[in-house]
């Protein structure tokens, strides 16, 4: 696998050697102090570049970088979907090599360079033969903390989490598993992520991200919490299913009323205990039942 050292001089030394490229700069998680840094990290590059249509016509023109493994053309693909893409402006090639290396490499004209470099706070220069990127402070994932809830956002999360309960109860009694797998993933655990970020930004003053869909959560979890956590995860099971559904109930309700204590909320006790008994009664509602009560 190329080292880092390897990877940069090759990425720099193509836009050294190109004219049509201006200016290079990075994002992404190798710009983030914080990121742990491992053999998976990809390398987030923009070219600041004369013009793309040259680059787009000459498909051969990323050989330099490597032997591929797999290439996606995100912009391509969109046109295809019959979205509407400006290829004059920009285009990006996700690009995964044979030993082990990715590259996200976008080109850009510098109009487009202008309108969206300084809005990414993790953004760190690399080349610059017209002076042409903007002064920027060094990168900071401020942008990423979370964010504090207010009363009503917690209110909604709360509402959201306990209502669609219900749906996926439903779908597991119906013997529709997609449909509640779905369901579960899409309502419950996108409530109850929310309510983990909220709860770790009260331990921390709000001052650290929790990463992209929560992939920092067992970092800052206690190893009790997380246990819980890896347990609102189940089979296809319906026993389990439902096993993993209480769990994910008790944890969102233990982390809930801290966070409500400590922005002094109002916790919905009467969604939770009636709720909560609604899905026990569910659970053990016969196949065949003529009536849910």
């Amino acid at each position: 696998m190329r080292s880092e050292k390897e990877m940069f001089d090759l990425i720099i030394g193509v836009a050294r050697k190109d004219e049509r490229i201006r200016a290079v700069y990075m994002n992404g998680s190798r710009t983030n102090p914080h990121a742990p840094k491992d053999i998976f990290q990809d390398y987030d590059i923009v070219y600041v570049v004369t013009e793309t249509a040259s680059f787009i016509k000459d498909e051969k023109w990323i050989d330099v970088f490597g032997d591929l493994i797999m290439i996606q053309e995100p912009d391509k693909n969109d046109k295809l979907l019959g979205m509407e893409m400006n290829f004059d402006r920009s285009y990006g090639y996700l690009m995964l090599f044979s030993d082990g290396n990715r590259i996200d490499l976008h080109i850009e004209t510098k109009e487009a360079m202008m309108e969206g470099y300084v809005s990414d706070k993790l953004t760190i220069p690399l080349l610059d033969k017209d002076n042409c990127l903007p002064l920027i402070p060094a990168p900071t994932d401020s942008d990423y903390h979370v964010e504090k809830p207010t009363e009503l956002l917690f209110i909604s999360c709360c509402s959201e989490f306990w209502w669609c309960l219900q749906n996926v109860a439903k779908g597991i009694w119906r013997d529709e598993l997609p449909y509640a797998k779905l369901m579960f993933e899409n309502t419950t655990r996108t409530s109850l992520d929310e309510m983990v970020s909220w709860w770790i930004g009260t331990k921390h003053d709000f001052q650290v991200s929790t990463g992209k869909m929560g992939k920092y959560f067992k970092k800052f979890l206690p190893e009790s919490y997380w246990a819980l956590y890896e347990e609102t995860y189940s089979d296809g099971n319906y026993d389990n299913v439902w096993d993993s559904i209480f769990i994910t109930c008790e944890l969102f309700r233990t982390l809930a009323k801290d966070v409500a204590v400590y922005f002094q909320f109002t916790y919905p006790v009467d969604d939770d205990t009636n709720m909560t008994e609604y899905l026990k009664h569910v659970r053990k509602l016969p196949f065949n039942a003529k009536e849910i009560l």
